[in-house]
Parts: structure tokens; sequence; C-alpha cells
């Protein structure tokens, strides 16, 4: 599924057809998301301006002059900028037509996306108030980390996977920093040293930023606000790699079940 840098390569790629540009029309073709598509959204927003896109962890947040846009790209969904006389396929939910001529389209085969509308502040949101802080941001740090995961026994990756304690840290990249930091992904999050969380931290903010500069990581069914897929994958290290050498000692790749997610790990490196 799309993850943080995936989202955040997406935000990027539409703010700039979108800002500043009015909205003409929204065609709802498919409300039947993972939650339904409210009917007011295509009531309230024409007429107004998209005034530019942010992010909170894996939503994007279409401002206006009047309210936010939330959109979330669930297992599959993608969401990109097309002339509006581009003939919709099967799987294309939601058009919001704007005034030069082109639309942003929300697809989803999958349909475990979302598109709702807020006149609130949306970080308020149900969906969103309760996300923990940002792992690009200056709130968390590896003194943090340490703190709030002492007594913690849950395994470390599923523990920096839950978006209460940081955000957007997905099973792909999960995979990835826990690698970088040498931390064996089974370790419990209580059992983890100070100087370790701060490293970990490190790795992830770089393998995040590393993604989002290469443009995501090419699965399945990501593609980025042009239609193209990102170029991260040819750099990961260990996610998909099971049965393969490890590059930095030669040991075998291992794969494993954790929390109904893949871990793929190196038995010699990470400890």
């Amino acid at each position: 599924m799309p993850e943080l840098p995936e989202v955040e390569t997406t935000r990027r790629g539409i703010e700039r057809h979108i800002s500043g540009k009015s909205i003409i029309r929204v065609v709802v073709r498919n409300a039947s998301l993972r939650q339904r598509v409210p009917l007011r959204l295509a009531r309230e927003l024409p007429g107004h301006v998209f005034r530019g896109a942010g992010r909170r962890g894996k939503y994007l947040l279409l401002r206006t002059d009047c309210g936010t846009v939330i959109v979330h790209l669930g297992m599959s969904g993608s969401l990109c900028v097309v002339g509006k006389e581009t003939p919709p396929g099967k799987h294309d939910h939601v058009d919001i037509e704007l005034e030069c001529g082109r639309c942003l389209r929300f697809t989803d085969p999958r349909r475990f996306g979302l598109v709702l509308w807020t006149r609130s502040d949306p970080l308020k949101h149900p969906l969103l108030k309760h996300l923990g802080p940002e792992p690009l941001g200056s709130e968390i740090n590896g003194a943090i980390l340490y703190a709030q995961s002492r007594g913690r026994r849950i395994a470390i990756k599923q523990w920096i996977m839950d978006a209460r304690v940081m955000v957007g840290v997905g099973n792909i990249y999960a995979n990835e920093a826990l690698y970088a930091a040498e931390i064996n992904p089974l370790r419990a999050a209580g059992r983890i040293s100070l100087q370790r969380y701060c490293r970990l931290l490190e790795c992830i903010k770089e393998i995040l930023q590393q993604a989002i500069n290469l443009g995501g990581t090419t699965l399945r069914d990501f593609t980025n606000s042009e239609g193209q897929p990102g170029y991260f994958r040819q750099e990961l290290s260990v996610y998909g790699h099971e049965g393969e050498s490890c590059s930095k000692c030669g040991a075998v790749i291992r794969r494993v079940s954790q929390g109904q997610r893949s871990t793929w790990y190196c038995v010699r490196c990470q400890r």
C-alpha cells in the first residue's frame, strides 16, 4: 500500500497543479469507499479555490477557503491530475474538475481509500486527532522513543509502525530502517537502548527522505501524480529479499510473519 513517501510524492506532484485553481465541479461515480464519499462534497466544494495540499501521516489535506478535502489512498489508490476530457476508467471514482481544464482524479481498484470533506480543522477530525508525531518533523527524537518504549514487550517493528507512536512508518520502511540500524525486528521495544533508538530514528528519517527524493517505491499498485511509478524499490536492502545474501555480511535474509505482515531481516547483522 502507499506509505508516507508515496503520499508525500503525490502531495508534491499535485500541489503545483491545484494551488490557486478554482473548482468547477465534483463528479462522484462511486461513493462506496471505506467510508462513503459525503454528498455535500459535490454540493459545497464547487466555486471555491484550492489553497494548497498538505499531509498528515498518510492523509492528504487539500485545503480550500471553506474547508478541506481529506484523502487516504488506502491499499491501492492514487490521485492524479488528468485532462478533463480524459475518459474515466472502471476504478476512477471521484473527479474534481478545475478551471484550467484539468481534473484531480481519485482512482482505487480495491476501494479501501477515502475522500472526505470537513469545514472544521482537519487535524481535529476523528481519523487524524490521535495520530502521533511526524518522523521527519522536530516533534520526535530518540529520547522520546526510548522513554515511551520502557516496559513495552511488543516487538520493535510493530511498535514503530503504530501510528499513535509515530505516523507513516509502514511495513516497507520499517523493515529497511531496522536493517540499516542493525536492530532485530523481533526484539522487544522496551529492551532497546537509548543510543540504538537515536540511531533507529536517524535511519528512519534518512530512508524516508531518500524514498521521497526518488519518488516512492515501485509496487504493484502505486503510481505517482503523473501516473508514473516511483524508483525507490531498486534501493531496498531486505524487503522482498528472502533467501538472498545480506549485502553487508553475506548471511541469508530471513522472512517471518509479524502481526499478519511479512518481516525480512539479516540473521547476523540485526541483533
